[in-house]
């Protein structure tokens, strides 16, 4: 009975072991560079000659950040919505043209 037990915790943490990359979240990147704009819901910063304007969503911005202040920023990707588009059939091959 106890080696019962005992398999069913390994088996039980090993699958645990292998699931939690999926549980991990999308991965982290960041900006640094001057805020040009801030908002309660977004925030813009400069990097090299690009905008990056980035949403807040549940994180803010702390009161204390103005425009002109460097600031690095950790976002993930996420997205809003996903559209499927007909793709070509799978295996489907043109024509070969066979010599003789």
């Amino acid at each position: 009975m106890i080696k019962r037990i005992v398999l069913t915790a390994c088996v039980a943490a090993l699958a645990l072991s292998y699931s939690a990359p999926a549980f991990a979240g999308a991965k982290s990147y960041q900006v640094t560079g001057p805020v040009l704009e801030k908002t309660a819901d977004m925030i813009a910063v400069q990097k090299g000659k690009d905008r990056w304007e980035i949403n807040m969503g549940s994180a803010s911005v702390p009161p204390d950040v103005k425009v002109g202040d460097k600031v690095t920023v950790m976002y993930t990707m996420t997205a809003t919505s996903v559209e499927a588009k007909a793709g070509k059939a799978a295996g489907a091959k043109k024509g070969k043209k066979g010599k003789m």
